[in-house]
């Protein structure tokens, strides 16, 4: 049963992320609230009747001529989602994000994700493989000395509650207190 249950997860997750790489519009697309919560609520049916397998060639076809219609839309909201996730990483070490310059460009720095167009739909880019090389040298940091290795294994240390001294007080009170 437990493998039934997986490839049900699995096909739901699959068609999720399908679809919402064609229906990604975000709520400042739409000129009120309720008319973004329909448009999620409609999102969310057509997930539900495609996994449940309800309707499928009809609710294809309309994913289809939706995909058609706003091929320009999907691969801007893809190209702005990459550029978020590049300007997170950027600032997750401690970079400040890239810009080419041109303030109105809608493809982003050089490297970022641009979407193929193959018969007016969107295919996926193909991904680099990671450099070979040690952690501090992928996160773009440089290696690090003994000493610097050193005090900050110190700090990692006191920041989870553990030093030095309670280690060595506590070697003692059990080496002592077996004596006794």
């Amino acid at each position: 049963m437990v493998v039934a249950s997986t490839n049900a997860f699995s096909k739901e997750m699959a068609i999720r992320k399908r679809i919402a790489n064609i229906y990604n519009k975000r709520e400042e697309n739409f000129p009120s609230l309720r008319e973004y919560n329909d448009y999620l609520e409609e999102v969310e049916d057509m997930i539900f009747n495609l996994i449940e397998g309800i309707d499928v060639p009809a609710f294809e076809a309309k994913i289809a001529q939706y995909q058609r219609e706003n091929a320009e839309q999907i691969m801007i909201a893809q190209a702005r989602k990459a550029e978020e996730y590049a300007a997170a990483l950027a600032a997750s070490k401690g970079q400040p994000a890239q810009s080419d310059g041109d303030a109105g460009s809608s493809t982003g720095p050089q490297g970022h994700y641009a979407p193929a167009i193959a018969g007016g739909i969107a295919q996926p880019r193909p991904t680099q493989p990671l450099p070979v090389g040690s952690f501090p040298d992928m996160l773009g940091g440089e290696y690090e000395d003994d000493e610097k290795m050193k005090l900050r294994t110190e700090r990692a240390a006191k920041a989870g509650g553990w030093s030095l001294e309670i280690s060595r007080k506590r070697a003692l009170e059990e080496a002592f207190g077996s004596l006794w």
